[in-house]
């Protein structure tokens, strides 16, 4: 069993537009799941389309409006609504315009993602740079991709 109490759960800031705060990773769960809270406020950008080949990634609404491509088709999630997106599925997430989002991310099987998400945290700050990000999609199994659908949104 592991526990992680709101005191202890690392929380990752440097944006402020986002804060993500870090609950399990595989090495707190003998492998099973890695986990994090993600508020992402009006107007982030969120995260670029991707895929992960060896695992499968559950996002649990807990307040606020998600918008989540899945391969073609970008879904409006609302509190309460879980949406679970399958190896190998290229997906993005951000927030609804004009809402904030907060949620619950589980991965799994777990994938050490802790470095990850303070490296992006490294960006925001100037000590990192998305280059670098680039350059650790085999190591954290987060390959980026295209998404027509997901640029028309922006756009």
């Amino acid at each position: 069993m592991t526990l992680v109490r709101r005191s202890q759960a690392e929380v990752l800031d440097a944006d402020p537009a986002s804060v993500i705060t870090l609950l399990l990773d595989p090495e707190h769960t003998g492998g099973a799941l890695t986990s994090n809270r993600t508020l992402l406020r009006d107007g982030n950008v969120g995260a670029p389309p991707h895929q992960h080949s060896r695992s499968g990634e559950l996002f649990f609404i807990l307040d606020g409006v998600l918008d989540m491509l899945v391969e073609d088709e970008v879904h409006t999630l609302r509190a309460g609504d879980a949406l679970f997106v399958p190896p190998g599925t290229t997906h993005a997430f951000a927030p609804a315009a004009g809402h904030d989002a907060d949620f619950l991310v589980v991965i799994t099987p777990g994938k050490p993602r802790f470095d990850y998400y303070r490296l992006l945290d490294k960006v925001h700050v100037g000590e990192a740079t998305w280059e670098q990000v680039g350059q650790t999609q085999d190591l954290y199994d987060n390959h980026y991709a295209e998404s027509a659908v997901w640029a028309a949104r922006h756009a």
